[in-house]
């Protein structure tokens, strides 16, 4: 990264891309969803919390495959305190309806 006050714990959005096999969309997509946090915005450069991220998509995947909507995997991640790091099993809190 260009600045040495980011070490490994930041990661970018192009970075995301790479590290989890997503678009630019998605990355955006989710972001502006509010499924991942931004911690920084330098210039046009995003800056988010590896470990939140890595958590975070890990289970996004997870509850998409279960069929959760987008809308419903971000209240469970809400709920669960996601945005600030910590880590629980959010798949396990709720299984979705048949439709």
């Amino acid at each position: 990264m260009p600045n040495s006050a980011y070490n490994n714990d930041m990661i970018t959005a192009k970075e995301i891309m790479s590290e989890f096999k997503i678009s630019y969309q998605i990355v955006n997509h989710y972001t502006n969803f509010g499924l991942l946090p931004v911690v920084k915005k330098e210039a046009n450069i995003r800056y988010y919390d590896k470990n939140i991220i890595k958590f975070r998509i890990k289970q996004i995947r997870e509850l998409m495959q279960q069929g959760y909507s987008l809308s419903l995997i971000r209240k469970k991640l809400d709920q669960a305190g996601m945005g600030d790091g910590q880590a629980s099993e959010v798949a396990q809190t709720q299984q979705p309806r048949a439709t």
